[in-house]
Protein backbone atom coordinates (compact mmCIF):
# COMPACT_ATOMS: atom_id res chain seq x y z
CA UNK A 1 0.00 0.00 0.00
CA UNK A 2 1.44 3.47 -0.77
CA UNK A 3 -0.84 5.22 2.35
CA UNK A 4 1.51 6.35 4.56
CA UNK A 5 2.09 4.22 7.65
CA UNK A 6 -0.73 5.24 10.65
CA UNK A 7 0.61 4.78 14.21
CA UNK A 8 -1.64 6.56 16.27
CA UNK A 9 -3.41 3.75 17.78
CA UNK A 10 0.18 2.84 19.29
CA UNK A 11 0.79 6.09 20.49
CA UNK A 12 -2.61 5.49 22.20
CA UNK A 13 -1.84 2.48 23.65
CA UNK A 14 1.05 4.59 25.29
CA UNK A 15 -1.06 6.98 26.73
CA UNK A 16 0.77 9.24 24.60
CA UNK A 17 -1.23 12.06 23.22
CA UNK A 18 -3.24 12.21 19.50
CA UNK A 19 -4.97 13.43 16.89
CA UNK A 20 -8.14 12.11 17.62
CA UNK A 21 -9.38 9.01 19.19
CA UNK A 22 -8.93 5.70 16.96
CA UNK A 23 -11.04 3.11 16.20
CA UNK A 24 -11.03 -0.84 15.62
CA UNK A 25 -14.03 -3.61 16.15
CA UNK A 26 -13.12 -7.31 17.86
CA UNK A 27 -14.36 -9.45 15.11
CA UNK A 28 -14.32 -6.88 12.43
CA UNK A 29 -12.84 -9.31 9.97
CA UNK A 30 -15.15 -12.54 9.41
CA UNK A 31 -19.06 -13.02 9.80
CA UNK A 32 -20.46 -9.55 8.73
CA UNK A 33 -18.70 -9.29 5.55
CA UNK A 34 -20.03 -10.31 2.39
CA UNK A 35 -16.28 -11.25 1.41
CA UNK A 36 -15.66 -13.38 3.88
CA UNK A 37 -18.78 -15.31 3.93
CA UNK A 38 -18.80 -16.22 0.21
CA UNK A 39 -15.29 -17.17 1.54
CA UNK A 40 -17.13 -19.46 4.14
CA UNK A 41 -18.84 -21.55 1.10
CA UNK A 42 -16.12 -23.11 0.44
CA UNK A 43 -13.63 -22.70 3.24
CA UNK A 44 -13.92 -23.65 7.65
CA UNK A 45 -12.23 -21.06 9.83
CA UNK A 46 -9.90 -23.50 10.22
CA UNK A 47 -9.04 -24.16 6.86
CA UNK A 48 -8.92 -20.28 6.22
CA UNK A 49 -6.61 -19.40 8.81
CA UNK A 50 -3.97 -22.67 6.95
CA UNK A 51 -4.31 -20.36 3.64
CA UNK A 52 -2.14 -17.73 4.84
CA UNK A 53 -3.04 -15.36 1.52
CA UNK A 54 -6.65 -16.44 2.18
CA UNK A 55 -6.07 -15.20 5.88
CA UNK A 56 -4.11 -12.14 4.92
CA UNK A 57 -7.04 -11.10 2.61
CA UNK A 58 -9.60 -11.71 5.60
CA UNK A 59 -7.47 -10.13 8.11
CA UNK A 60 -6.95 -6.87 5.56
CA UNK A 61 -10.39 -6.14 4.86
CA UNK A 62 -12.05 -4.27 7.19
CA UNK A 63 -8.98 -1.87 7.02
CA UNK A 64 -9.91 -1.45 3.28
CA UNK A 65 -13.52 -1.12 3.92
CA UNK A 66 -13.62 0.52 7.69
CA UNK A 67 -10.71 2.30 7.34
CA UNK A 68 -10.24 1.40 10.92
CA UNK A 69 -7.03 2.37 13.08
CA UNK A 70 -5.68 -1.18 13.24
CA UNK A 71 -6.34 -5.00 11.72
CA UNK A 72 -6.61 -7.85 14.15
CA UNK A 73 -5.11 -11.58 12.89
CA UNK A 74 -7.87 -13.50 11.69
CA UNK A 75 -7.58 -16.23 13.51
CA UNK A 76 -9.43 -18.43 16.42
CA UNK A 77 -8.41 -18.51 20.51
CA UNK A 78 -8.77 -22.53 19.79
CA UNK A 79 -5.84 -22.29 16.93
CA UNK A 80 -2.73 -23.21 18.85
CA UNK A 81 -4.73 -26.33 20.88
CA UNK A 82 -4.78 -29.12 18.40
CA UNK A 83 -0.56 -28.51 18.47
CA UNK A 84 -1.12 -29.49 22.27
CA UNK A 85 -3.09 -32.29 21.47
CA UNK A 86 -6.54 -30.51 21.55
CA UNK A 87 -9.20 -32.34 19.66
CA UNK A 88 -11.07 -29.27 18.39
CA UNK A 89 -13.35 -28.30 16.13
CA UNK A 90 -15.46 -24.80 15.34
CA UNK A 91 -18.86 -25.81 14.69
CA UNK A 92 -21.12 -23.11 13.30
CA UNK A 93 -23.61 -21.84 15.25
CA UNK A 94 -22.19 -23.79 18.44
CA UNK A 95 -18.41 -22.79 18.48
CA UNK A 96 -15.33 -24.62 19.86
CA UNK A 97 -16.34 -28.80 20.58
CA UNK A 98 -13.54 -30.37 22.29
CA UNK A 99 -13.58 -33.91 21.95
CA UNK A 100 -11.25 -34.99 24.65
CA UNK A 101 -11.80 -32.70 27.11
CA UNK A 102 -9.15 -32.70 30.34
CA UNK A 103 -10.40 -34.51 33.27
CA UNK A 104 -7.20 -36.28 34.79
CA UNK A 105 -3.64 -35.67 35.81
CA UNK A 106 -2.63 -37.58 33.00
CA UNK A 107 -4.81 -36.06 30.51
CA UNK A 108 -2.76 -32.48 31.64
CA UNK A 109 0.78 -34.12 31.67
CA UNK A 110 0.29 -35.19 27.89
CA UNK A 111 -0.49 -31.98 26.41
CA UNK A 112 1.93 -31.00 23.91
CA UNK A 113 4.73 -27.72 24.15
CA UNK A 114 3.74 -25.44 21.47
CA UNK A 115 6.39 -25.68 18.80
CA UNK A 116 4.94 -22.37 16.54
CA UNK A 117 7.32 -23.27 13.04
CA UNK A 118 6.16 -26.73 13.13
CA UNK A 119 2.70 -26.69 14.50
CA UNK A 120 1.38 -22.84 13.35
CA UNK A 121 3.55 -21.99 10.19
CA UNK A 122 0.91 -20.77 8.59
CA UNK A 123 -0.08 -18.40 11.59
CA UNK A 124 3.48 -16.52 11.47
CA UNK A 125 3.31 -16.74 7.51
CA UNK A 126 0.10 -14.65 7.25
CA UNK A 127 1.74 -12.29 9.59
CA UNK A 128 4.92 -11.97 7.44
CA UNK A 129 2.40 -11.62 4.41
CA UNK A 130 0.67 -8.74 5.80
CA UNK A 131 4.08 -7.07 7.23
CA UNK A 132 5.54 -7.67 3.15
CA UNK A 133 2.32 -5.92 2.11
CA UNK A 134 2.99 -2.97 3.94
CA UNK A 135 -0.26 -3.20 6.19
CA UNK A 136 -0.64 0.70 6.56
CA UNK A 137 -2.16 0.67 10.20
CA UNK A 138 -0.24 -1.58 12.89
CA UNK A 139 -1.35 -5.32 13.10
CA UNK A 140 -2.86 -7.05 16.54
CA UNK A 141 -2.19 -10.08 17.37
CA UNK A 142 -3.88 -12.45 20.09
CA UNK A 143 -4.52 -15.33 22.27
CA UNK A 144 -7.01 -17.15 24.92
CA UNK A 145 -5.99 -16.50 28.25
CA UNK A 146 -5.23 -20.03 30.63
CA UNK A 147 -8.93 -19.80 31.71
CA UNK A 148 -11.01 -18.97 29.29
CA UNK A 149 -9.06 -21.65 26.91
CA UNK A 150 -9.13 -23.83 30.37
CA UNK A 151 -13.18 -23.33 30.35
CA UNK A 152 -13.35 -25.03 26.67
CA UNK A 153 -10.92 -27.76 27.42
CA UNK A 154 -12.79 -29.31 30.74
CA UNK A 155 -16.38 -28.25 30.09
CA UNK A 156 -15.89 -30.01 26.02
CA UNK A 157 -17.51 -26.77 24.60
CA UNK A 158 -19.35 -23.84 25.62
CA UNK A 159 -20.58 -23.24 28.86
CA UNK A 160 -23.06 -21.43 30.58
CA UNK A 161 -22.09 -21.28 34.45
CA UNK A 162 -18.52 -23.39 34.13
CA UNK A 163 -19.37 -25.94 36.43
CA UNK A 164 -17.09 -28.51 35.56
CA UNK A 165 -14.08 -26.18 35.64
CA UNK A 166 -14.59 -24.43 38.75
CA UNK A 167 -14.89 -28.04 40.47
CA UNK A 168 -11.72 -29.16 39.24
CA UNK A 169 -10.35 -25.87 40.16
CA UNK A 170 -11.76 -25.98 43.34
CA UNK A 171 -11.76 -29.93 44.34
CA UNK A 172 -8.20 -30.55 42.33
CA UNK A 173 -5.80 -27.38 42.96
CA UNK A 174 -2.67 -29.07 41.99
CA UNK A 175 -4.34 -29.97 39.01
CA UNK A 176 -5.60 -26.61 37.93
CA UNK A 177 -2.43 -25.23 38.31
CA UNK A 178 -0.43 -27.40 36.20
CA UNK A 179 -2.79 -26.97 34.07
CA UNK A 180 -2.53 -23.07 34.33
CA UNK A 181 1.12 -23.36 33.69
CA UNK A 182 1.31 -25.67 30.75
CA UNK A 183 -0.71 -22.95 29.14
CA UNK A 184 0.68 -19.82 30.11
CA UNK A 185 4.10 -21.48 28.39
CA UNK A 186 2.03 -21.88 25.45
CA UNK A 187 0.89 -18.96 25.33
CA UNK A 188 4.21 -16.90 26.43
CA UNK A 189 5.45 -18.94 23.35
CA UNK A 190 2.94 -18.15 20.98
CA UNK A 191 2.62 -14.64 21.75
CA UNK A 192 6.66 -14.26 21.47
CA UNK A 193 6.16 -15.66 17.59
CA UNK A 194 3.88 -13.00 16.73
CA UNK A 195 5.75 -10.43 18.02
CA UNK A 196 8.38 -11.52 15.93
CA UNK A 197 6.75 -12.02 13.00
CA UNK A 198 5.47 -8.83 13.13
CA UNK A 199 2.44 -7.98 15.00
CA UNK A 200 2.64 -4.18 16.84
CA UNK A 201 0.26 -5.16 20.29
CA UNK A 202 -0.80 -8.21 21.71
CA UNK A 203 -4.52 -8.69 23.43
CA UNK A 204 -5.09 -11.76 25.53
CA UNK A 205 -8.85 -12.38 25.73
CA UNK A 206 -10.29 -13.76 28.69
CA UNK A 207 -13.90 -13.70 27.76
CA UNK A 208 -15.29 -15.95 30.22
CA UNK A 209 -13.02 -15.14 33.61
CA UNK A 210 -15.74 -12.79 34.48
CA UNK A 211 -17.68 -15.91 35.74
CA UNK A 212 -15.28 -15.75 39.04
CA UNK A 213 -15.58 -13.75 41.63
CA UNK A 214 -12.49 -11.32 43.03
CA UNK A 215 -11.15 -13.85 45.44
CA UNK A 216 -11.21 -17.05 43.57
CA UNK A 217 -9.36 -14.59 40.68
CA UNK A 218 -6.73 -13.64 43.05
CA UNK A 219 -6.11 -16.77 44.13
CA UNK A 220 -6.53 -18.82 40.89
CA UNK A 221 -5.92 -16.90 37.66
CA UNK A 222 -4.07 -13.59 38.96
CA UNK A 223 -0.73 -15.69 39.68
CA UNK A 224 -0.57 -16.95 36.13
CA UNK A 225 -1.62 -14.19 34.57
CA UNK A 226 0.82 -11.84 36.48
CA UNK A 227 3.55 -14.05 35.01
CA UNK A 228 2.31 -14.56 31.50
CA UNK A 229 2.12 -10.12 30.85
CA UNK A 230 5.68 -9.99 32.88
CA UNK A 231 7.18 -12.38 30.19
CA UNK A 232 5.22 -10.60 27.49
CA UNK A 233 6.87 -7.03 29.04
CA UNK A 234 9.99 -7.62 27.10
CA UNK A 235 9.09 -6.90 23.72
CA UNK A 236 7.97 -3.45 24.77
CA UNK A 237 4.44 -3.88 22.24
CA UNK A 238 1.45 -2.77 24.08
CA UNK A 239 -0.73 -5.24 26.21
CA UNK A 240 -3.85 -5.32 26.29
CA UNK A 241 -6.47 -7.55 28.35
CA UNK A 242 -10.35 -8.17 27.54
CA UNK A 243 -13.03 -10.35 29.10
CA UNK A 244 -17.18 -10.19 29.10
CA UNK A 245 -18.89 -9.35 32.28
CA UNK A 246 -15.72 -8.98 34.30
CA UNK A 247 -16.40 -5.21 35.82
CA UNK A 248 -15.46 -6.56 39.58
CA UNK A 249 -12.12 -7.35 38.24
CA UNK A 250 -11.16 -4.46 37.19
CA UNK A 251 -8.99 -3.07 39.87
CA UNK A 252 -7.37 -6.29 39.97
CA UNK A 253 -6.57 -6.28 36.40
CA UNK A 254 -4.90 -2.91 37.05
CA UNK A 255 -2.87 -4.27 38.97
CA UNK A 256 -1.16 -6.77 36.08
CA UNK A 257 1.56 -5.25 34.01
CA UNK A 258 -0.34 -4.64 31.08
CA UNK A 259 -0.68 -1.24 29.10
CA UNK A 260 -4.36 -0.95 28.17
CA UNK A 261 -7.87 -2.54 30.00
CA UNK A 262 -11.08 -3.38 27.33
CA UNK A 263 -13.98 -2.92 29.12
CA UNK A 264 -17.20 -4.48 27.72
CA UNK A 265 -20.25 -1.87 27.63
CA UNK A 266 -21.29 -2.44 30.94
CA UNK A 267 -18.90 -0.21 32.44
CA UNK A 268 -18.19 3.64 31.26
CA UNK A 269 -14.90 5.16 30.81
CA UNK A 270 -16.28 7.69 33.87
CA UNK A 271 -17.14 4.66 36.27
CA UNK A 272 -14.04 2.92 35.23
CA UNK A 273 -12.10 5.97 36.61
CA UNK A 274 -14.15 6.34 39.10
CA UNK A 275 -13.07 2.61 40.29
CA UNK A 276 -9.62 4.25 40.20
CA UNK A 277 -8.69 1.99 37.16
CA UNK A 278 -5.44 4.21 35.45
CA UNK A 279 -4.70 2.72 32.74
CA UNK A 280 -5.32 3.23 29.16
CA UNK A 281 -8.57 2.00 28.42
CA UNK A 282 -10.12 -0.04 25.06
CA UNK A 283 -14.21 0.11 24.67
CA UNK A 284 -16.87 -0.27 24.67
CA UNK A 285 -19.80 0.26 22.27
CA UNK A 286 -22.24 -2.80 23.15
CA UNK A 287 -22.75 -4.38 19.09
CA UNK A 288 -26.33 -4.68 19.67
CA UNK A 289 -26.38 -0.88 19.42
CA UNK A 290 -25.12 -1.66 16.15
CA UNK A 291 -28.68 -2.82 14.93
CA UNK A 292 -30.69 0.24 16.10
CA UNK A 293 -31.15 3.03 14.11
CA UNK A 294 -28.29 5.48 13.20
CA UNK A 295 -29.52 8.19 15.69
CA UNK A 296 -29.21 5.69 18.28
CA UNK A 297 -25.91 4.91 17.36
CA UNK A 298 -25.06 8.15 16.91
CA UNK A 299 -25.93 9.46 20.07
CA UNK A 300 -24.55 6.48 22.52
CA UNK A 301 -20.92 6.45 20.56
CA UNK A 302 -21.14 10.62 21.25
CA UNK A 303 -21.61 9.43 24.92
CA UNK A 304 -18.37 7.45 24.75
CA UNK A 305 -16.40 9.73 22.53
CA UNK A 306 -17.02 12.49 25.02
CA UNK A 307 -15.86 10.59 27.91
CA UNK A 308 -12.88 9.57 25.55
CA UNK A 309 -12.44 13.03 25.14
CA UNK A 310 -11.87 14.18 28.41
CA UNK A 311 -10.21 11.39 29.73
CA UNK A 312 -7.44 11.63 27.08
CA UNK A 313 -6.41 8.22 27.28
CA UNK A 314 -8.52 5.68 25.07
CA UNK A 315 -8.92 3.37 22.29
CA UNK A 316 -12.78 3.21 20.67
CA UNK A 317 -13.87 -0.44 20.35
CA UNK A 318 -17.14 -2.74 20.90
CA UNK A 319 -17.68 -4.10 24.18
CA UNK A 320 -17.67 -7.70 22.35
CA UNK A 321 -17.28 -8.93 18.71
CA UNK A 322 -19.19 -7.88 15.73
CA UNK A 323 -22.44 -9.76 15.04
CA UNK A 324 -23.13 -11.68 11.99
CA UNK A 325 -26.15 -9.55 11.16
CA UNK A 326 -24.40 -6.10 11.56
CA UNK A 327 -24.27 -4.13 8.19
CA UNK A 328 -20.61 -3.04 6.51
CA UNK A 329 -22.26 -0.07 5.55
CA UNK A 330 -22.75 0.69 9.63
CA UNK A 331 -19.15 0.49 10.61
CA UNK A 332 -18.04 2.22 7.71
CA UNK A 333 -20.48 5.51 8.84
CA UNK A 334 -18.79 4.53 12.75
CA UNK A 335 -15.59 4.48 11.88
CA UNK A 336 -15.73 8.07 10.09
CA UNK A 337 -18.10 9.68 12.54
CA UNK A 338 -15.62 8.19 15.49
CA UNK A 339 -12.96 10.04 13.56
CA UNK A 340 -14.40 13.47 12.57
CA UNK A 341 -16.43 13.73 16.01
CA UNK A 342 -12.88 12.92 18.21
CA UNK A 343 -10.84 15.23 16.65
CA UNK A 344 -8.98 16.89 19.04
Amino acid sequence: MSKQFNDTILKAYRGEKVDYTPAWYMRQAGRSQPEYRELKKKYSLFEITHRPETCAYVTRLPVENYDVDAAILYKDIMTPLPAMGIDVEIKPGVGPVIYNPVKTIEDVENLKVLEPEKHIPYVLDTIRILTEEQLNVPLIGFSGAPFTLASYMIEGGPSKNYGKTKALMYSNPDLWFMLMDKLADMIIIYVEVQIKAGVKAVQIFDSWVGSLDVRDYRKYIKPIMTRIFTELRRFDVPLIIFGVGASHLLMEWNDLPVDVIGLDWRTSIKEARELGVTKVLQGNLDPAILLADWDTIEARTKEILDQSKDDGHHVFNLGHGVTPDVKPETLIRLTEFIHTYSKR
